[in-house]
């Protein structure tokens, strides 16, 4: 979960809350908010998070409705890896790897963002990135070794 424009902070809580309203889905927990560098053309920092879900969608189910309330915040896609108003991806669906035309999990930069790997570590460390095999902790890890 992202956002660097507008209300970003406001966005967030209010998209946490349009995912709790669908039927099919429980936000079972979420992370702590962290200020962050934006990745791509010069733009404002961010505010990234991230969420455990409990759905009763298909993962591409899921997609169409993370892509909806990003609607509904006034998400626009004019520039790739530009400044958005909220951004909702799908990192890890249970165990599941899936790589379709419009979708591929695990997330395919999962292991090499930072403003992923912390928030995710806050909440589930020892959950296994299923193409890894590595813990989200063991992939934090692994990726600060590798940036010193």
């Amino acid at each position: 979960m992202g956002s660097n424009l507008g209300d970003s902070l406001g966005y967030l809580e209010k998209s946490l809350e349009q995912l709790q309203q669908t039927p099919q889905i429980q936000v079972i927990s979420h992370s702590k908010w962290y200020k962050t560098k934006a990745v791509g053309p010069p733009q404002p920092d961010y505010l990234n998070g991230c969420a455990i879900l409990q759905v009763q969608l298909t993962p591409h189910e899921l997609l169409k409705r993370l892509l909806e309330i990003e609607q509904q915040f006034g998400r626009s896609r004019d520039e790739y890896w530009g400044p958005r108003t909220l951004d909702l991806d799908l990192l890890l669906y249970g165990n599941i790897i899936l790589n379709s035309s419009t979708l591929q999990i695990p997330h395919p930069r999962l292991s090499q963002r930072a403003f992923v790997l912390v928030p995710l570590a806050e909440i589930v460390p020892d959950w296994i990135e299923p193409i890894s095999g590595k813990t989200i902790k063991e992939l934090l890890d692994s990726l600060n070794n590798n940036s010193l």
